[in-house]
């Protein structure tokens, strides 16, 4: 089964739908849990593609399935000449988000928008970058998803994507499957609203497209120079390409 038939609950509604009821249950615990399931170490995944953007001299960015704004907040604090659009399905999400941007003192420069990541409201060729974290792998239609951040991208700009991914050393992989389809679902249930939500994680990233497979992705949405950096033994993966430029 592919990470698009992958829902949270098991009713017959679309992904899109289940996806921003979870993330509405789950918006007030989800910080708490991002920082318990990676043992913190998701900040150093987020300054590395923040590193990223920088070193490509982005100054409008575009942050797809923003969620409650980590990443939006990190670029912004790391480029203070540059301006973050973040926008997620969850209004939820958005709402916890916005309170963090608003103590971070960033409001002027970071703009949260509740919308379809698939039917971005954006003008073509709007931003120098998009990023989305640990994102894509919620999107009911991969391909849909990855033209729309494509169309939005000027020529010559950069779309990183940092996505949750399946160890692949042996030695790893025995451990992760006990972490991730026993563990977290656990701490899940007992911290958040939500007892599918954490249960739907581990079916997520190890249904989602990695690897070279990622990759071809986004060469099918006409982006180029396609690239992967593997973190942590492999359980995060940041992929980046550039769109081309007009001729």
């Amino acid at each position: 089964m592919d990470c698009e038939e992958i829902t949270p609950y098991s009713d017959k509604r679309d992904k899109t739908g289940q996806v921003r009821e979870m993330f509405d249950n789950i918006a007030p615990a989800y910080d708490f849990m991002n920082r318990a399931m990676t043992l913190g170490v998701d900040k150093s995944w987020r300054r590395k593609t923040v590193a990223t953007i920088a070193a490509h001299g982005a100054a409008d960015i575009l942050d797809v399935a923003t969620g409650t704004g980590d990443l939006a907040i990190q670029i912004a604090r790391a480029l203070p000449e540059a301006t973050v659009t973040g926008i997620d399905l969850s209004e939820g999400m958005i709402g916890v988000g916005n309170g963090k941007v608003k103590s971070a003192g960033l409001d002027s420069r970071v703009k949260l928008l509740q919308g379809d990541c698939l039917s971005l409201p954006m003008a073509d060729e709007s931003f120098d970058a998009v990023t989305v974290a640990y994102g894509v792998r919620n999107f009911e239609n991969l391909a849909k998803g990855y033209a729309e951040m494509a169309r939005v991208l000027r020529p010559g700009g950069l779309l990183a994507v940092l996505e949750l991914s399946t160890p692949v050393s042996p030695v790893v992989k025995p451990f992760y499957h006990i972490y991730t389809r026993g563990i977290i679902p656990a701490v899940g249930r007992l911290i958040s609203r939500d007892s599918q939500a954490y249960t739907y994680l581990p079916r997520s990233i190890a249904a989602v497209p990695q690897g070279e497979e990622m990759l071809r992705l986004m060469r099918d949405a006409g982006l180029t120079d396609t690239r992967l950096r593997r973190f942590t033994f492999g359980v995060c993966t940041l992929y980046t390409a550039i769109k081309h430029t007009n001729k």
